[in-house]
Parts: C-alpha cells; sequence; structure tokens
C-alpha cells in the first residue's frame, strides 16, 4: 500500500545518516592507518614491500569499489565466513581508503624536500627517528587538504553500501521511496543531507589548500 510521504518517513531517512557517518568515520580511520603502512612502504629502501604496496594500491585504484563490495561480502560468505553488510562495507571501504590515502600520503612525502632527508642523515638520526621527527609533520602539512578532500569522496562512496544491504543514509532513500513512491522529495532530501555533511568539508579542503598555498610562499 502507497503512503504519503510524512514526518515518520523525513526522521527515519534523517537518523539514517548516523550510520553513513559511522561508516565513513570507520573507514577513514582503518584507512589512516593502511594508508600511512602503505605509504611508508612506498617510499622505503626495500623492493619487495615498494612492489607489494604498489600491487595493492594497483588493485583497489584500478578496480569499481562497487566491485570490491561484492567481493568481500559475497566472497566471504562463499567461503564459509558469514558476514554481515556493516561488517563487509567496513571491510571494503577500509582497504579502499587505504589505498588511496597510501598514494596521497606518498606523494606528500616525496613532496618533503629531499635536502631534509639529507640533513637527517648528516646527523645520524635512524629511519624510525628521520620519519617521526622530521619526514612525517613536514608531510603531514602537505597532506592535510587532499586528505580532507578524500573524505568527502569516501562519504559520498558509502552510498554504495546500499547495494549489499546496509541501510545507510541511500539505502534508507531506497526503503521510503519504495513505500512512498515520491522519488523526487525522497531523493531530493537524500541529496540536501550528503550536501550537508559533504559541503563544510570541501570548504575546509579548499580553505587548507590556500593556506598552504600561502604560507609557501613566504
Amino acid at each position: 500500500m502507497i503512503r504519503a510521504f510524512g514526518i515518520n518517513e523525513f526522521w527515519f531517512i534523517v537518523l539514517a545518516v548516523q550510520w553513513t557517518v559511522a561508516l565513513s568515520a570507520v573507514a577513514f580511520a582503518g584507512g589512516a592507518v593502511g594508508g600511512l603502512a602503505v605509504a611508508l612502504a612506498r617510499v622505503s629502501a626495500i623492493s619487495p614491500l615498494r612492489y607489494a604496496a604498489l600491487g595493492f594500491i594497483r588493485l583497489f585504484q584500478g578496480t569499481p569499489l562497487l566491485m570490491q563490495l561484492f567481493l568481500v561480502f559475497f566472497g566471504l560468505n562463499i567461503f564459509g565466513l558469514g558476514i554481515n553488510p556493516w561488517l563487509a562495507a567496513a571491510i571494503a571501504l577500509t582497504l579502499h581508503a587505504s589505498a588511496f590515502l597510501g598514494e596521497i600520503w606518498r606523494g606528500c612525502i616525496e613532496a618533503v624536500p629531499t635536502g631534509q632527508a639529507e640533513a637527517s642523515w648528516a646527523l645520524g638520526l635512524r629511519y624510525y627517528d628521520r620519519m617521526k621527527s622530521i619526514i612525517l609533520p613536514q608531510a603531514a602539512r602537505i597532506a592535510v587538504a587532499p586528505t580532507v578532500g578524500f573524505l568527502v569522496q569516501l562519504i559520498k562512496g558509502t552510498s554504495l553500501a546500499s547495494i549489499i544491504g546496509f541501510v545507510e543514509l541511500t539505502r534508507a532513500g531506497q526503503i521510503i521511496n519504495n513505500a512512498t513512491f515520491d522519488p523526487f522529495t525522497v531523493f531530493g532530501l537524500v541529496a540536501a543531507l550528503y550536501f550537508i555533511l559533504c559541503w563544510p568539508l570541501s570548504i575546509l579542503a579548499r580553505r587548507m589548500e590556500n593556506r598552504f598555498a600561502v604560507a609557501t610562499r613566504r
């Protein structure tokens, strides 16, 4: 039975924002850890580590996120490892974020002037101390804007988790639309909520990028 779009339907969609935010936060946090490991492996002097990290990046950057979600969700179930949509989406998005953040941060590490690394060698600093105290703090400053920019893409990417049955913002919109057959209202609201989530981050990324550009000209 078709019902009218009302306050209950409105709040069902609005409350689904919490699951979009939660999934984005988990994927970004896991991706940050994985991305740092990938970035460090990419700039490592150990060839097997560099090639393994490069292969990981090529795999996840060269395949659609939707396919990655399918492979994690259905693949693990085929092997008898029962997994719910929430965990499958978190794993797939974490791997996806690790590959992209790893490549972003690798570029930021390599953007640090080589003289900084040479000076640390001259001071006799070990690899760990050199990265922790000299290279990574400077790379982090460069990485802020592109990292926030990627977070915006990650938030929007969580909408694909609706395909495997995870009830986040997009899936909530689909459920209400199936009940009300009012797609303009439903998906207009969904789009507005995504905009409210992403627009402040987009502004933040642009301001950080401009601030960094001004700082480097001084």
